[in-house]
């Protein structure tokens, strides 16, 4: 990652379920999350020109945690963060991140980011960064799925049932194949299911050998699909007109090395849901079984008026 990052040429116009090169978007995405140094600890981000109303949870967690890695030790990798989303962000404006050196310890780093828009406070991380150590090692054993070239892409199988996405989300520099169909189908079940929630996914291009960037690329994908676990247990659309969705934080453990632009599953479940807000969990493992992250998310869910 560079300082003074190469801007790229914005990806061009998307019609219907046309989509750019997938190294495009992933270049794309590369250039996000590569910070403008505006000062010692003081970054400066962007939003994509095609965006949400309000910027997209996963780009701020993403940026906000290149924003920590490039003030620790690059011996000392993260293995965890966690978030909370103060207030909507404008994508029309820059993000200020300032970074905060919390602790320097002999095997752990600790780092504390807020990110500014407008002269207020709209995200908040803190991330811990170790020196690699051994010790005991185990995990739980990864779903079982069909290999991911068997199954369409998300775009092909929404354009089979008849749903249009806006130009953003056609932009997501993610290949995302659902195992179990997700909650733009949740009318048609004939009720929840007790079991994950399973989508393989990885990066639509290659990114650099950067661990730190591929980290930031993982957190930025666990935040486009886990409030579908909570949705799914009560047969709730994302297309259900009134639903009203928000995430309030967002926390990611990281196990073991992996590459974001090769397959991983990401098997979601929601354990609870009440005072209009739901619990979701992911677990995210390699496709030769290694369980490389966990994710935990709460959501605001505020349901139709009568």
């Amino acid at each position: 990652m560079t300082d003074s990052p190469v801007r790229p040429e914005p990806v061009g116009p998307v019609h219907d379920y046309e989509r750019p090169d997938g190294q495009q978007l992933v270049d794309a995405l590369v250039w996000l999350l590569d910070l403008e140094t505006i000062e010692r600890d003081i970054y400066r981000g962007v939003s994509p020109k095609e965006s949400l109303q309000r910027v997209f949870g996963g780009q701020v967690a993403g940026q906000a945690l290149i924003a920590a890695g490039r003030t620790v030790d690059p011996e000392r990798k993260v293995h965890s963060l966690h978030s909370y989303f103060i207030r909507p962000g404008d994508p029309a404006v820059p993000i200020v991140y300032t970074v905060d050196r919390v602790r320097d310890g002999g095997s752990f780093s600790t780092r504390r980011v807020v990110a500014v828009q407008h002269g207020a406070a709209i995200f908040s991380l803190s991330a811990s960064f170790q020196l690699p150590q051994e010790g005991i090692d185990h995990q739980s054993p990864m779903p079982e799925a069909p290999d991911p070239e068997q199954l369409p892409t998300a775009l092909s199988w929404l354009k089979a049932h008849g749903i249009m996405l806006p130009k953003f989300q056609l932009e997501w520099p993610f290949d995302l194949r659902w195992v179990d169909p997700p909650s733009q189908l949740a009318d048609a079940f004939d009720g929840p299911s007790e079991e994950p929630h399973r989508t393989w996914m990885r990066a639509a291009g290659v990114l650099p050998d950067d661990r730190l960037l591929h980290a930031c690329a993982l957190t930025y994908a666990s935040d486009l699909l886990l409030l579908d676990s909570v949705l799914l247990k009560h047969r709730l659309s994302f297309r259900q007109e009134g639903l009203r969705l928000a995430s309030l934080d967002h926390a990611v453990w990281f196990h073991r090395p992996f590459r974001a632009d090769e397959w991983l599953l990401y098997a979601q479940e929601s354990p609870s849901a009440s005072g209009g807000r739901g619990l979701a969990m992911g677990r995210i493992f390699t496709r030769d079984g290694r369980h490389v992250a966990t994710v935990m998310q709460e959501g605001m869910i505020r349901l139709p008026s009568a």
